[in-house]
C-alpha cells in the first residue's frame, strides 16, 4: 500500500509538471467564455422570454400620463418653483415613456397587441421620434459582426477621441427638438416634391444614430407602410406647431416649455448613452464576450439608475447577451446569472456602481486617447 501511494505521488507530481507547460490558445479561451456565458444565459432565462402586456401598457401609459400632466402644470403654474418641479417630473416621465421605443424595436409582432400603434400615437408622434427611426436601425447595433465597427449606426469610439467630443456629444442633443421640427415640418413635405432631397432625408435624417458615417436604406414592405404613416403623422404635428406658433394660435411660452422639456429628455438620454458602453473599440469585429464587456450594467442596490436608465436600460450589457428578453425580466435574469456564474466569470466584469464613475472613466479615456 505504501509503495502504491509513493508511485501515485510521483505520477501526480509528473502530471502537475506537465500542465505547467501546456498553453491555452487565447482564441479557444474566448470561444469557451462565449459559449459558457451564452449557454447559462439561455438556460436560466427560458421562463422569462414572454413580455407581459399588462406591465407594458400600465407602465407606459402611467409614464405618459404623468409626463403630460407635468407639462401642463409647468405651462400653467404661477409659482416658479412649482413650474420647475413639474418640468423635472415631466422630463423623467416622458423620458421613461419614450424609452419604450427600445422595447418596440426588439418586440415580435403581436407580442403585445397594439403597442407599436399606441406608443406612436401617444408619445412617438407628439415628441417627433416615431418608432420607424429606431426600427431597422437599432437591430444593426446588435448584429454580431457589426457591433463597434463603421457599419454600426450606434457606435463611436468616444474613449479614443478628443476630450472635447464628450461635452459636444451631450450639448448638441439639446437642439434635437428644433432639428426634428425642421426635419418633419419643412424637409419632409419638400422631400416628396424633390427626389434628391428625399434621398438625403431617408439616408441621413431618418434614424436615431450617433455614427455620422451611417447611411440608411430605403424601407420596403411592411416597414415602408409603417414608415409612411408615422412620418406623415409627425409631419402634420410639426406643421401644426410651426403654423400654430406663427399665427398665435399656440402661445409661444407653451410651445417653448414643451420643446424645452422634450429637449431635456433627449439630453438625459444622451448622457445615458455616454455610459451604455465603454466606447473603446476602434473598429474591430468583437466576440460576444468582448461586446458584453464593452457594455455596461448598473444593477441594484443603486436607485438613481432607475431614473436615468429606465425600462431595463440599467442592464445594457445583459441586454446585449439577451436582446429579446423583455425589460421587466432583466432584473430577475441578472440575479440568476449573478448567482450561477462564479466571480471569475466575465459576466461580473460588466457591472458598475453608477453614472459619475462611468463618466469619469470615459473622460479619462479621452485624455489618454
Amino acid at each position: 500500500m505504501a509503495q502504491f501511494r509513493h508511485e501515485f505521488a510521483i505520477l501526480h507530481d509528473h502530471m502537475a509538471s506537465m500542465t505547467k507547460h501546456i498553453s491555452i490558445d487565447p482564441a479557444e479561451k474566448v470561444a469557451f467564455e462565449d459559449r459558457e456565458m451564452l449557454r447559462a444565459a439561455a438556460k436560466l432565462t427560458r421562463d422569462l422570454v414572454h413580455p407581459n402586456p399588462a406591465i407594458y401598457w400600465g407602465d407606459f401609459l402611467a409614464s405618459a400620463l404623468i409626463g403630460y400632466a407635468g407639462v401642463a402644470v409647468a405651462i400653467l403654474a404661477q409659482p416658479l418653483w412649482v413650474a420647475l418641479a413639474a418640468a423635472v417630473i415631466a422630463v423623467l416621465a416622458l423620458y421613461r415613456a419614450g424609452s419604450f421605443i427600445h422595447e418596440i424595436t426588439h418586440m415580435k409582432d403581436g407580442a403585445v397587441p397594439g403597442f407599436r400603434l399606441g406608443w406612436n400615437l401617444v408619445v412617438g408622434i407628439p415628441l417627433m421620434v416615431p418608432s420607424f427611426m429606431y426600427e431597422g436601425v437599432h437591430n444593426l447595433h446588435h448584429a454580431r459582426t457589426r457591433y463597434g465597427t463603421v457599419e454600426d449606426p450606434e457606435y463611436l469610439p468616444l474613449a479614443l477621441m478628443k476630450p472635447w467630443t464628450v461635452p459636444v456629444f451631450v450639448a448638441v442633443s439639446a437642439l434635437a427638438p428644433l432639428a426634428l421640427i425642421l426635419r418633419y415640418g419643412i424637409l419632409t413635405p419638400l422631400s416628396f416634391v424633390f427626389p434628391p432631397l428625399r434621398k438625403l432625408v431617408v439616408e441621413r435624417y431618418s434614424g436615431l444614430v450617433i455614427n455620422p458615417a451611417f447611411r440608411r436604406k430605403f424601407p420596403e414592405g411592411d416597414q415602408r407602410r409603417n414608415w409612411l404613416w408615422q412620418e406623415t403623422g409627425a409631419s402634420l404635428w410639426a406643421l401644426f406647431l410651426i403654423i400654430g406658433t406663427a399665427t398665435g394660435l399656440l402661445p409661444l411660452k407653451a410651445v417653448a416649455i414643451f420643446l424645452g422639456i422634450a429637449g431635456a429628455a433627449v439630453v438625459l438620454n444622451q448622457i445615458r448613452t455616454l455610459v451604455a458602453h465603454l466606447w473603446a473599440n476602434d473598429g474591430d469585429v468583437l466576440t460576444v464576450t468582448e461586446q458584453y464587456l464593452d457594455s455596461v450594467n448598473v444593477p441594484p442596490p443603486g436607485l438613481l439608475p432607475a431614473l436615468w436608465a429606465p425600462v431595463g436600460l440599467r442592464y445594457h450589457a445583459l441586454h446585449h447577451l439577451l436582446p429579446t428578453l423583455p425589460y421587466h425580466a432583466l432584473g430577475e435574469a441578472h440575479r440568476r446569472l449573478s448567482a450561477e456564474l462564479g466571480e471569475t466569470s466575465a459576466y461580473h466584469r460588466a457591472n458598475y456602481k453608477g453614472l459619475p464613475g462611468l463618466v469619469t472613466q470615459l473622460v479619462r479615456g479621452t485624455m489618454h486617447g
